[in-house]
């Protein structure tokens, strides 16, 4: 059995494996180096390797953005930290237009091993312009993967996976998760492009994303002292997308709820709502419920952003309407606990 691990030292213990194995990789980006380490993420990695593989850069997005990509084309593996995802919107075009575009444009000439690492979610009232996921802008364009890890396990895992890869990864790690202790073998390799079934369950499948996996489990654990099983399914990886695991689980239990750690609209939630209605017809036993950000920018303080951002109470609330029961009785139990945990620095 693996000890614990906290997420922020599964990433940092996943680069150092990279970089070690292989010289080409480097990690650079606004604040890497700084002694908050990215939540810790980046710790011990700019004395291991030195400032020539680990630095600092000036706060302009669009050109160190392009910098990667030019490092990328020339046969070297860049991680590039944007800390914040609201703020890899000023490199879209270094995204959108040049890195998601080269291989196919030079016929496979030239690979682009690019990772982008970016912070979503909440964390001490950051309101709208530091709160967005935008997972599915990102799937949007052909040519960028997108990853969402959920575990320190899958943090691990799945970032060695976007290193190696030999093309532009966007790697999406919500700020609750640097806290959340697991176990992780260093062993163990996830693909890219594979969903896990992280609990099993006949009543209702949960399709998850990033923190809401976090969300879902705990739903399941509250529905099952009512006798009610939730299958709990993580998607992990939205562009690849594992369509068949998703559709398997809904066709066992006949009930699926989208749980997107994103707006809901025009997002993640629609696209998957529209492959299980059609995969599943015959098993549908009820429309599939989709949940997600309220359609407003972030609000401020804690009470309207447990508003904006859904938890576990709307996962159970959505399962009992699938299944027609009233209401659990919820006055007993914590929601948002994480926020407790949540150490900053933003």
């Amino acid at each position: 059995m693996s000890a614990a691990v906290e997420f922020r030292e599964a990433l940092a213990r996943a680069q150092a494996r990279e970089m070690e194995a292989d010289p080409s990789v480097f990690l650079f980006g606004l604040d890497v180096p700084d002694h908050k380490s990215i939540f810790g993420s980046t710790k011990g990695l700019l004395e291991k390797f030195g400032p020539g593989r680990v630095f600092g850069t000036p706060l302009s997005e669009d050109a160190m953005t392009g910098m990667a990509i030019g490092a990328a084309i020339s046969g070297l593996r860049p991680i590039h930290v944007h800390i914040r995802v609201d703020f890899a919107l000023l490199a879209m075009n270094q995204l959108v237009n040049m890195a998601s575009n080269l291989r196919y444009m030079s016929g496979g000439r030239l690979k682009v091993p690019l990772t982008v690492r970016a912070v979503i979610g909440r964390g001490w009232g950051q309101s709208a312009q530091h709160s967005k996921s935008l997972q599915a802008l990102f799937a949007h364009i052909p040519g960028l993967k997108v990853v969402m890890p959920a575990s320190p396990q899958d943090g691990y895992s799945l970032l060695r996976a976007a290193i190696q890869d030999d093309n532009p990864v966007i790697f999406l790690e919500h700020r609750w998760l640097y806290d959340v202790a697991g176990p992780v073998d260093e062993t163990v390799s996830v693909p890219l492009g594979k969903a896990l079934v992280r609990r099993e369950g006949k009543d209702v499948s949960v399709i998850a994303t990033s923190w809401m996996v976090v969300e879902a489990m705990k739903a399941a654990e509250i529905l099952q002292q009512r006798g009610v099983s939730l299958e709990v399914v993580d998607v992990r990886s939205i562009q690849p997308l594992d369509e068949g695991t998703v559709l398997a689980s809904v066709r066992k239990t006949g009930r699926a709820v989208v749980a997107d750690y994103d707006w809901a609209f025009c997002g993640l939630s629609g696209e998957l709502a529209a492959r299980i209605h059609k995969g599943c017809w015959g098993a549908l036993k009820a429309p599939v419920e989709r949940i997600g950000f309220a359609h407003v920018p972030c609000p401020t303080t804690r009470p309207l952003e447990n508003r904006f951002y859904p938890s576990a109470v709307e996962i159970i609330r959505a399962a009992e309407d699938l299944l027609g029961l009233s209401p659990t009785e919820l006055s007993g139990e914590e929601f948002y606990s994480w926020e407790h945990k949540f150490k900053g620095p933003f």
